[in-house]
């Protein structure tokens, strides 16, 4: 039954390139995969990594038949470039890349869009890759490099001109990478006096029992590994700051100074496991800590920063509530509960997206709607927010499966990517009825009223198609023990903000 299952849209992001081309697309991962769609039509626009074609394929068997056989590979026919765009090829380097297999890596958790509309910026969840691509005019995903993280990316986001990555691990580390990567390589610098190594003080000559003498050879095999050098990143990165522990999202943010209209700012805002929220300065004095917002009793795995009122922040995570905070003066203006009354299980915030309501040019009378999703819940909540930082609960969207992320299309449409294949309210539970065609993503607009907003099922043809065209089957296995393997680690690599929570630490 669970065969036919496949891979939901684990993120989604809406982009909008600038005049002339004005391409409005969808870009989605899911589970190795990433794809491209029409947001005018929901066309698929493109797959990467895509499958290799049977002629690859061949080719590839007879390269591997020929080292079997010892005997060196035919010389290859080098093609020039304008041979290689007649044959549809407008890079042979990016469509090498294009064809990679992509098994080094099973999910890709982390998908964000360049301000400017003309890139993605994904990160490959085992090999910890930060890979950028540009978004070609026919909507293709073409990648133009990977850069390999030393410790394992658990959020990032951009500066607002795009130029810059800003990249924060699990080890609590933050770095700033340029988007377009140098092509001259970054040589890491080597201390000018080497560490003498470590010798141990027993020998052969001295140890004489078998227990010991095997003990000394597993100290030469660990003394042995030691001594290899670590391979450093050859590519620019560099280091702006750090938590002492595991860095769970982080924001960046120019506000207009105090003393002069016509320069800003910026900040960096990051927030870890450990209840902190932190307020640093913006490059080059990262160093600095202007506050810290404190106020939450667990985890913090989401800040969202409105764009409409930058001077605003929405923190939530392991609580039942969310707050609302004047982040400058570390202030909290108000504590908003998820649930009215008191929940039965424990709750985490997977999501927090702001999204501003086009129904007035006046700033006073502006407001923002926050949708926030709950992990393994298939109801996205709506809270209404005012310039003075007052939020009211708004009615909820109740989705045909679990919220896994949101994307807002423009004109006050938001489209959400839905998780069709555990049962809803479950993180664990797969759907048993499988006669229904799965769904991956659902579609609403928003309607502005005096003092609530209404929600309005919209573009359906775009989802239609888009939940048409689906992904690829999750489980490849035949046997009933494999298959129920294969569901375990993928829910858990699906839903992982409960595990964020200090188990230790419970009242």
């Amino acid at each position: 039954m669970a065969a036919r299952f496949q891979y939901p849209f684990q993120c989604i992001q809406y982009l909008e390139a600038p005049a002339p081309t004005s391409q409005r697309i969808f870009v989605t991962s899911a589970g190795p995969k990433l794809y491209s769609f029409s947001a005018e039509d929901g066309r698929r626009l493109s797959v990467w990594p895509r499958a290799q074609s049977s002629n690859e394929a061949q080719s590839s068997a007879a390269e591997r038949g020929d080292a079997d056989s010892g005997e060196p590979p035919e010389k290859k026919r080098r093609i020039s470039p304008s041979e290689d765009q007649a044959n549809g090829h407008a890079d042979s380097k990016h469509d090498n890349q294009e064809t990679q297999s992509g098994k080094s890596w099973s999910t890709i958790p982390i998908l964000v869009a360049s301000p400017t509309g003309r890139h993605i910026i994904a990160v490959t969840g085992e090999d910890k890759c930060v890979r950028v691509f540009e978004i070609g005019t026919d909507g293709a995903l073409i990648q133009l490099s990977e850069r390999c993280m030393p410790k394992r990316p658990s959020a990032v986001t951009l500066t607002p001109d795009g130029n810059t990555i800003l990249c924060g691990d699990k080890f609590g580390d933050v770095y700033a990478l340029p988007l377009i990567p140098s092509d001259k390589p970054n040589v890491p610098r080597k201390s000018s006096k080497p560490a003498k190594p470590f010798q141990p003080s027993a020998s052969s000559l001295t140890v004489h029992s078998k227990r010991n003498l095997e003990a000394l050879e597993q100290q030469r095999r660990q003394l042995a590994q030691r001594s290899e050098p670590k391979s450093e990143p050859t590519f620019e990165r560099n280091l702006l700051l750090g938590h002492v522990s595991l860095l769970t999202d982080l924001a960046f943010v120019s506000l207009s100074s105090s003393t002069s209209s016509s320069e800003s700012r910026d900040y960096i805002l990051t927030a870890d496991r450990d209840e902190h929220i932190r307020v640093s300065r913006g490059p080059p004095q990262t160093h600095i800590i202007e506050n810290y917002c404190f106020g939450h009793s667990s985890f913090v795995s989401k800040i969202c920063i409105p764009q409409s009122f930058p001077e605003l922040l929405i923190s939530g995570g392991g609580d039942d509530y969310l707050l609302v905070w004047d982040w400058r003066a570390g202030q909290v203006l108000q504590k908003v509960p998820l649930i009215p009354s008191s929940p039965k299980e424990e709750l985490a915030v997977r999501g927090i997206w702001a999204i501003p309501l086009l129904t007035s040019s006046d700033v006073e009378n502006r407001r923002v709607i926050v949708f926030v999703a709950i992990e393994g819940s298939s109801e996205l909540l709506g809270f209404l927010l005012q310039p003075s930082g007052d939020m009211s609960r708004q009615q909820s969207l109740q989705l045909s499966g679990n919220v896994l992320s949101l994307a807002h299309a423009g004109n006050d449409t938001i489209v959400a990517s839905i998780d069709g294949v555990h049962e809803s309210g479950s993180t664990k539970t797969w759907k048993e009825n499988t006669t229904e065609p799965q769904v991956f993503v659902q579609a609403f607009a928003i309607k502005a009223q005096q003092e609530n907003v209404v929600y309005e099922p919209a573009t359906a043809q775009v989802v239609d198609n888009i939940n048409r065209h689906g992904t690829q089957g999750i489980l490849k296995s035949e046997d009933e023990a494999s298959k129920a393997k294969e569901q375990k680690t993928f829910s858990e690599s699906l839903y992982t903000i409960g595990n964020l929570r200090k188990r230790g630490q419970e009242d």
